[in-house]
């Protein structure tokens, strides 16, 4: 008995080692694959969507940070407006602010054109900002087939023509960022969001693929998760959600579109390949992991030691989502149902 117990104990602490070895041995060899810091200092930036919210706060804040940055997006009243908006914030002579109108989900050719002209004005993309988006809200058999299809073209293609204008030059010259913002609704899938949800999370799909394609020419991409965000769209959108739309996504709260940018911003910049706000974004960006990159090794070991916990967090935040449609479905069914005699 004696021996069988001190063999259990040799074995256990032969194993304790190996995990602390082999975590050493991470964090040793994790400086040798984190990003390069990317200055914003003279940097061009693009920014889609760049005429309001989250993309021209971004916009401000990359010029805060010194950098050139060209503003894109459809409505050229609204751009020039954001242009005189952005140009407060510019800190030095240098600095030069465009905009320029375009429809970045309709002609790949216009926008390379467009990309092209901005390069030739402020030098070389440096960063990259999908922030062009649009949402629709409803109950699926409510929302029109044609919305489907220009969500995915202005969500998704949008950002897929943006990317091929700059990807090349960015490989070639060993240096960019491009980052698209998708939301949490592309890390779940929530009631009223089956058009808008799609969209986000196909924007995973092209954020991790084409990360291991750049990431040995020193481009790094970002996958932004932001919250429910006040912002103007966000205002439009929910005009017309479903009363269990916008009860599931006051639980998680409304965040400034300034604070938001700043962490974008900053995650684009250091190289991270996840991007989220606050504590629920870290909860689902650490559950939805999957295989995704990491950008350091810390960072995966994070994710390994509270998936487990967040997921069963994440049950309690299912069962609390059931049970408001439950309630709104008997609502709604208790107050359309003919009254009997």
């Amino acid at each position: 008995m004696f021996g069988v117990v001190s063999l259990q104990s040799v074995m256990l602490l032969v194993a304790v080692a190996f995990v602390v070895a082999f975590v050493l041995l991470l964090y040793m060899l994790s400086p040798l694959v984190n990003p390069a810091r990317l200055g914003l200092s003279g940097a061009h930036v693009v920014v889609t969507g760049g005429s309001s919210g989250i993309g021209k706060a971004i916009a401000i804040e990359c010029v805060r940070q010194g950098a050139c940055v060209t503003l894109v997006a459809r409505n050229e009243a609204k751009l020039l407006q954001a242009k005189r908006e952005v140009e407060e914030h510019v800190v030095n002579e240098s600095q030069a602010v465009l905009c320029i109108s375009v429809d970045v989900s309709n002609d790949f050719n216009q926008v390379e054109s467009v990309i092209k002209q901005a390069q030739e004005k402020l030098g070389p993309v440096d960063m990259l900002v999908n922030a062009a988006g649009t949402s629709v809200a409803g109950r699926f058999e409510d929302i029109k087939p044609q919305e489907f299809k220009r969500l995915m073209e202005v969500n998704y293609l949008g950002s897929v023509f943006t990317s091929l204008a700059v990807v090349p030059g960015m490989k070639e010259r060993r240096k960019g960022r491009v980052v698209y913002v998708s939301s949490q609704a592309g890390q779940l899938g929530l009631y009223g969001f089956t058009a808008y949800s799609p969209t986000k999370f196909a924007l995973r799909g092209l954020a991790e693929a084409l990360q291991m394609e750049v990431k040995p020419y020193n481009v790094y991409v970002t996958l932004a998760f932001p919250p429910d965000t006040d912002t103007p769209g966000f205002h439009e959108e929910i005009k017309d959600k479903p009363l269990e739309t916008k009860l599931i996504s006051e639980t998680a709260g409304l965040y400034q579109p300034e604070f938001v940018a700043k962490v974008i911003v900053k995650d684009a910049v250091l190289g991270n390949f996840n991007s989220s706000v606050g504590s629920d974004g870290y909860m689902l960006c650490s559950l939805t992991s999957g295989m995704s990159p990491v950008t350091s090794i810390t960072e995966g070991l994070q994710q390994v030691v509270t998936m487990g916990l967040f997921r069963l967090i994440s049950l309690f935040y299912l069962c609390s989502f059931d049970s408001i449609v439950r309630r709104c479905m008997m609502k709604r069914e208790g107050c359309t149902s003919p009254k009997t005699e």
